[in-house]
């Protein structure tokens, strides 16, 4: 999930820089949208005149919409550094974004310290920094339960809506054997994306290891249907096949 690029702009008008920088990045953003190359060039120009660290995350936003997402969160963290070289309040969200990602990237070590990085001075608030624990807990998720959980449970308090921060949050319940938490979440989740194949593929889990075999097959089921040949569709087919086994 990587942060929208609505959200991208929105440290600009937030830290209220002169109307004709924050002008100049809603165009570059509108062309990381619709023509990156474009975008490329427009921050290369920019770069050139003086305007570096905003450049960068238009750079940046450019790559991710190419899917570069490495050299998209290189761009946020030399903007992120930028930034807090010359005290400029942007520099948490340029982290946040560099953490995202480097997420994207399948670099979670690297995703982890941006992401520290972007929560350590507490200025993140609101929507941001809840994104910005979901994130650190998709990064920590496989190394460090107990600090994953922490980071779910701050999240699900500021971004209650968003079915990821359900999602996680019962997955991770399930591998710990908490059946009354991942019960409790994977319903959370459902009724906010009930389309999503892979809250239906945590939902079938869920309900397999609290052996209700009926929702087990219902929530494959539709898991296999929604999500296709992509890889929660697979997982739910190769799930579902359990049931075509001979029982001893």
């Amino acid at each position: 999930m990587f942060l929208p690029l609505a959200l991208a702009a929105a440290p600009l008008a937030q830290a209220g820089p002169p109307a004709d920088e924050a002008a100049r990045f809603d165009r570059c953003a509108d062309l990381a949208r619709t023509d990156p190359a474009a975008a490329h060039a427009e921050a290369g120009r920019w770069r050139l005149a003086g305007g570096e660290r905003v450049a960068r995350v238009c750079a940046g936003l450019a790559y991710a919409a190419e899917g570069g997402w490495a050299p998209a969160a290189a761009e946020f963290e030399a903007a992120a550094r930028l930034a807090e070289g010359v005290r400029d309040g942007r520099a948490d969200r340029y982290w946040a974004q560099a953490g995202n990602a480097w997420l994207a990237a399948g670099e979670r070590g690297k995703a982890k310290a941006a992401l520290d990085a972007a929560l350590a001075s507490g200025r993140l608030q609101g929507f941001a920094r809840g994104e910005a624990l979901l994130d650190r807990a998709r990064a920590m998720a496989a190394d460090d339960p107990a600090a994953t959980r922490g980071d779910l449970d701050a999240a699900l308090i500021l971004v209650p809506n968003d079915p990821l921060a359900w999602l996680l949050s019962a997955t991770l319940a399930r591998r710990q054997g908490d059946v009354p938490r991942a019960q409790k979440d994977i319903a959370e989740a459902l009724r906010r994306s009930p389309d999503d194949a892979s809250v239906q593929l945590e939902a079938g889990n869920v309900a397999a290891l609290a052996r209700d075999e009926a929702g087990a097959r219902a929530a494959w089921g539709e898991a296999a249907r929604i999500g296709g040949d992509k890889p929660a569709g697979q997982q739910a087919r190769a799930a579902l096949a359990q049931f075509d086994q001979p029982k001893p």
